[in-house]
């Protein structure tokens, strides 16, 4: 037979007892959650797989636009460099026309081939001016290396070394000498 259990003590044990199941219960839960919270393995490696993928699609389209990039500025310039000097040529066509207008007249006399001439010389010389040629004009200026080619020396009362003939003008391109000016220089006076 059993024997009567004293109420308090009963109330401890099950109070014990509901205690430790519902740390257990709650312990379990967060077990339960830990493994809904941490993905198995192969979720990550396919997760993983999946981001490389992406990633090297990622990269390939990044390379060929660069590689796209490349080949169209390799076109833009070698088509800069081939036409240039389209504007320049296209001023110098009217220097062209002139001069073959010129030629086509059976009938002309010498005031008429001079005013022509002159005519488009003012066309050449506007277009020079218009694309920044300029014409070396230096007599009277000393003698420079980077400008001028010294054809002779000749006697003068000018300081030696001074530019005092020019047989053929040199030209400038934006202050970058296309072809030196054709001199004469004064020599040192002999004592």
């Amino acid at each position: 037979m059993q024997e009567p259990q004293d109420p308090q003590v009963s109330l401890e044990t099950t109070g014990k007892t509901n205690e430790s199941s519902l740390k257990q219960d709650a312990e379990n839960k967060s077990a339960e959650l830990v493994v809904e919270i941490m993905p198995s393995l192969e979720q990550l490696l396919k997760k993983a797989e999946l981001d490389a993928v992406e990633h090297h699609d990622a990269w390939l389209r990044a390379k060929a636009d660069a590689e796209n990039i490349r080949k169209r500025a390799q076109v833009d310039i070698a088509s800069a460099h081939k036409y240039a000097i389209e504007n320049f040529s296209t001023e110098l066509l009217a220097v062209m026309d002139s001069l073959e207008a010129a030629l086509a007249v059976e009938s002309a006399t010498v005031e008429n081939f001079k005013s022509g001439m002159e005519l488009t010389l003012k066309q050449l010389t506007a277009a020079f001016n218009k694309f920044n040629i300029k014409a070396i004009e230096p007599v009277g200026e000393k003698f420079d290396p980077h400008q001028h080619q010294a054809i002779c020396a000749i006697d003068s009362d000018s300081a030696p070394n001074t530019v005092v003939q020019v047989m053929q003008k040199g030209y400038l391109l934006n202050d970058r000498v296309i072809r030196p000016a054709l001199v004469g220089v004064s020599k040192a006076k002999e004592t």
